[in-house]
């Protein structure tokens, strides 16, 4: 059967995947004179109604100005110099100023998208939303491939690099050889409920809470638009949750501290937990970041953190190739990466140990829990300790 012809494109790093850890990385590149194409099998508007946390610690701020990308973050991002520990209804401030000197900041993840777009689109990078079949070729090779379906015609990237940035059900980490490629992972016996509500949060800062009952989450998208989190089983089914039912446990778990609002409910969905780390994270020319090498537990809020602080690493790596033909950092790429993601892990899996109800819990553990609760928000030590790794390590 005669193969049809296909459209030929060059370039120096492919990328797959047009998420923050994709556009991040295009724009790095950019400001670094590296040239690249991006390609993603959504379309643009699905990008842009994915609802994903938007919690961005300090560093994660300081490089998307950097970038030039930060005006709109500047101008609508929340900036937080606290928040707060809940425990059965009492509220204890943990203070990033006093603590480390640094901040968060709000700004969820479609709108960092939207402005990375824009950039792209400013800098006259090519950017493929809504393309088929595609695969990665000859990865370890000096001229990797990547070839894929777009408007019915079938296209080839030669590229000097590939970048893996298309998330957890992508196509790039399963290219990895069986015998290459380690995977740890750990299912959490409980999900979160996620609702975001026409209502302003109960406090300008958020709350984390432990209760009997559960955790719970109070924060935000906006002063206006609330994001709040409920523990739920596992295999708990969002239509169990009716919005009375959800609104009663929200007061519940708050408790008296605060008063919360209530609002129209826009969406509802639960979110089941896990950690996920996929090691190594390069084979060959092929290099993995964001989702597609890591998940982690969104208690912590590390994410869409550790996207950019892989893609940073990227952008160094093939910086550091290009202009000073040095390969060192392209080899040390995957163990730089780990380094962050196993500390971002452990801290993500202790969030949230300390902070839900588990099913198999005895009276040791929960007594065990609450006095570690206590000492976290009474010694001076153990607060500086959680918030230098809530609000981003520093970078190697």
């Amino acid at each position: 059967m005669e193969r049809k012809a296909e459209a030929k494109m060059r370039t120096q790093v492919g990328i797959i995947g047009a998420g923050p850890a994709g556009l991040m990385l295009a724009r790095l590149l950019h400001l670094a004179g590296i040239s690249s194409i991006i390609i993603e099998n959504r379309s643009e508007d699905y990008i842009y109604g994915r609802i994903r946390a938007g919690l961005l610690e300090h560093w994660a701020t300081d490089l998307l100005t950097d970038a030039g990308v930060g005006a709109r973050m500047a101008q609508e991002g929340v900036v937080h110099w606290g928040n707060y520990l809940g425990i059965n209804g009492e509220l204890h401030r943990l203070d990033f100023k006093k603590l480390v000197d640094k901040r968060m900041t709000i700004y969820g993840q479609q709108e960092v998208v939207k402005d990375l777009v824009a950039q792209r689109r400013a800098d006259g990078g090519p950017l493929l939303f809504e393309v088929d079949n595609v695969s990665v070729h000859e990865v370890t090779s000096e001229r990797p491939q990547i070839r894929f379906t777009h408007d019915g015609k079938q296209q080839v990237i030669d590229c000097d690099f590939i970048a893996g940035c298309d998330g957890f059900h992508g196509i790039c980490r399963p290219t990895f050889p069986a015998d290459v490629l380690k995977v740890f992972e750990r299912e959490y016996p409980f999900g979160w409920v996620g609702v975001l509500t026409e209502s302003p949060p109960p406090d300008h800062e958020l709350i984390y809470c432990y209760t009997d009952s559960g955790f719970a989450l109070y924060t935000m998208r906006s002063l206006t638009v609330s994001r709040l989190y409920l523990q739920c089983d596992h295999d708990d089914d969002i239509a169990n949750w009716s919005d009375d039912r959800i609104w009663q446990e929200l007061h519940a778990r708050l408790g008296s501290a605060r008063k919360l609002q209530e609002g129209k409910i826009l969406q509802k969905s639960i979110t089941p937990m896990r950690s996920f780390v996929a090691e190594p994270m390069r084979y060959g020319r092929l290099l993995l970041a964001g989702d597609s090498a890591h998940i982690v537990p969104p208690t912590g809020a590390k994410g869409m953190n550790l996207a950019f602080s892989d893609v940073l690493y990227m952008s160094r790596a093939l910086e550091a190739f290009y202009k000073q033909k040095n390969t060192e950092r392209l080899e040390g790429y995957s163990a730089t990466c780990l380094k962050r993601v196993w500390k971002a892990q452990r801290f993500s899996w202790w969030m949230t140990q300390i902070l839900h109800r588990f099913p198999d819990e005895t009276a040791f553990d929960r007594r065990r829990q609450l006095a570690e609760l206590d000492y976290l928000t009474s010694s001076e030590a153990a607060s500086t300790s959680l918030v230098e790794q809530y609000v981003g390590l520093p970078l190697e």
